[in-house]
């Protein structure tokens, strides 16, 4: 057990074998200074989920999120809308008064 672990009771043990195991199961392979880093990084994520886990929290409502989310939303009325012969004479390609597209998934049926 290292000195960090030894003063912080409760925290997360967290062995360069657990890292190792952890790599082995993701078919990663790490080198001793790669082990040694993600050892150090993963235990202070888990120290912070520690952390987190142990606030007190029962007086307080579940909530997905922080801040009370409203919709902003326009009033749906009517508008005119944009010229059929205008928007076509811009179009690429055109057949029977409609948009011509490129056929998709073959040929027709």
């Amino acid at each position: 057990m290292s000195d960090h672990e030894e003063r912080m009771p409760g925290r997360v043990t967290l062995s360069p074998e657990d890292v190792r195991h952890v790599a082995n199961l993701a078919r990663l392979d790490l080198s001793d200074e790669e082990v040694e880093l993600f050892t150090a990084q993963l235990r202070t994520v888990l120290d912070h989920a520690a952390d987190v886990a142990a606030l007190d929290l029962a007086h307080l409502e579940p909530s997905s999120h922080p801040i009370a989310l409203h919709n902003v939303m326009r009033a749906d009325t009517p508008r005119p809308s944009l010229d059929r012969e205008e928007v076509l004479a811009v179009a690429p390609d055109v057949e029977d008064h409609q948009f011509r597209v490129p056929r998709i998934g073959g040929e027709a049926p």
